[in-house]
């Protein structure tokens, strides 16, 4: 749980501090801004290639290098001289990312059957609220002792972290060390499994649906609504807060259901969610609490969904579940991010709440129809087993 915390913490905790960056190093908002994109693209990039490092050199090692990496590159934030040298060592951080995928494939490992999308479950709470409070955390340490002390405490928080993997974090691959071919090789493995592909588009339709969310909301509020920006965050709060209720009830029912027919249900609350709210707003004129009310169904599916997604692409092959879990991650950001630009365009600079909600319920029908594909799926080897099974009773009667 403090594994996949701090790997989304650092997201967010330095937002508020941006146009003090901005002013300490003399330079234009756009440019620090770049910090935001650099960090983003580093984490696609790490999640990817530490799945496979930690298939093939184990867990442990994995994730004490990428804490390492990121205590020194938060200590080179905190005392970069120049805005070249803070933005290199701010996408260094991004070497964090690597702890998701490794405590993902940890309670896995640690983990039987249909126990682990219970326990991946709980850990995604944790992975909800860490975003959740590091704009406030950070606000107000920029505010008391300026933004430089951000660094020096994720600097901190990141050795605290360092020692308890060290004391606690025991490694759980027993086939670490092993050769299993090059980087490419394990991708072309886990590519060539339609398995790893339906679960991997529905948590990128997932995550696109998020995304249409976080950059359409902003212009609702402004241009329809005509609400400020402090009712903005504040509505916007319940999503990423229906992302925590999510992870519970999945934490609650993730070992009394079969995973594809809980990803089912969790695409199913989200359009339902997101259907009634479009088909209210068509009707009459809905109030922007409302509206955010309809939009926190984005965040429960997405709670139910994250756990059931990462267990679903780990499941295939055993000996490449951190390749498979890594791959998955940065796919699901690419894939989620080009959602977003699409709707973007087609959203354009309107505040049509409607126009929205219509967006929003596209890219969650999507991910709705990956995950009926996922549970196609999973469905045929049980078909499979269960027809081998039978020719195996009905010869054990006639001999």
């Amino acid at each position: 749980m403090v594994l996949t915390a701090m790997s989304v913490l650092p997201v967010t905790i330095y937002v508020p501090a941006l146009p003090d960056i901005a002013d300490d190093f003399e330079t234009s908002y756009t440019l620090v801004n770049l910090s935001v994109a650099g960090y983003a693209i580093a984490t696609a990039l790490t999640e990817a290639v530490s799945g496979v490092l930690s298939d093939r050199y184990g867990r442990r090692p994995v994730a004490l290098a990428s804490v390492s990496i990121f205590i020194g590159a938060s200590v080179g934030c905190a005392l970069a001289p120049t805005i070249e040298v803070f933005l290199v060592c701010r996408t260094a951080q991004a070497a964090i990312a690597a702890c998701f995928s490794v405590a993902m494939v940890v309670i896995k490992e640690t983990s039987s059957g249909r126990a682990a999308v219970k326990e991946i479950g709980f850990a995604g709470m944790g992975w909800a609220l860490a975003p959740m409070c590091g704009p406030t955390l950070g606000g107000v340490l920029n505010e008391l002792f300026g933004w430089r002390t951000i660094f020096v405490v994720l600097a901190i928080l990141g050795g605290a972290v360092l020692m308890a993997s060290v004391r606690q974090l025991r490694e759980t691959s027993g086939s670490s060390g092993t050769s299993k071919g090059n980087l490419l090789a394990s991708f072309r493995r886990v590519l060539a499994s339609p398995r790893f592909w339906a679960y991997t588009l529905c948590m990128a339709c997932s995550t696109g649906t998020l995304y249409v969310f976080l950059g359409g909301a902003p212009l609702a509020m402004s241009g329809h609504f005509g609400g400020s920006s402090v009712a903005l965050g504040l509505y916007m709060a319940m999503v990423p807060g229906g992302f925590v209720v999510g992870s519970y009830l999945t934490g609650i029912c993730g070992s009394r259901f079969f995973r594809s027919h809980l990803l089912v249900c969790a695409r199913v609350v989200t359009c339902g969610g997101l259907l009634a709210g479009l088909i209210l707003a068509t009707l009459s004129e809905i109030q922007p609490f409302l509206f955010f009310v309809f939009c926190m169904f984005i965040g429960i599916g997405n709670g139910l969904t994250t756990p059931v997604v990462n267990t679903g692409v780990m499941s295939e092959r055993d000996d490449l579940a951190g390749t498979a879990t890594g791959l998955s991650a940065a796919m699901s950001i690419g894939g989620g991010a080009l959602i977003s630009s699409v709707a973007g365009t087609s959203l354009g600079g309107t505040s049509s709440v409607r126009v929205l909600l219509g967006l929003l319920l596209t890219s969650a029908s999507l991910a709705l129809v990956a995950a009926l594909f996922a549970a196609l799926v999973d469905r045929q080897p049980h078909a499979r087993s269960a027809a081998e099974g039978g020719r195996a009773i009905r010869a054990r009667e006639e001999g």
